[in-house]
């Protein structure tokens, strides 16, 4: 039974300038592949980290429903008790996506609904 060739020595190969025609096929295979993995066909799921940020989302604009002068990261991470590491990215897509804005106090920034 004939070995077949891996992408790791189809590359090598194709860089030492040793293009045979397994090779060519065996990067011509490679290419379909990654072409297929990054078209964006395939509907991928959403991680659990996703669900729960999507979760939190809708917590944090429930919080600031009643804030009209907004809250910041540290704020609203104690009232729905995560990690200001955790909530400070999920701030920055929700002013991203104009659901928040940023609002400067001197050298505290505030997060209103948009």
């Amino acid at each position: 039974m004939a070995k077949v060739m891996t992408y790791a020595t189809a590359i090598d190969n194709a860089i030492a300038g040793n293009l045979t025609e397994e090779t060519v096929e065996r990067l011509n295979a490679l290419k379909v592949q990654l072409a297929k993995r990054n078209s964006g066909s395939g509907e991928r799921k959403p991680t659990k980290t996703q669900r729960e940020n999507e979760e939190f989302k809708g917590k944090i604009v429930a919080l600031l429903t009643d804030e009209v002068d907004g809250m910041t990261a540290t704020e609203i991470g104690n009232a729905l008790a995560i990690s200001c590491q955790r909530v400070s990215p999920i701030l920055k897509k929700m002013v991203e996506a104009e659901t928040l804005a940023k609002v400067k106090e001197g050298k505290v920034m505030r997060f209103v609904l948009a």
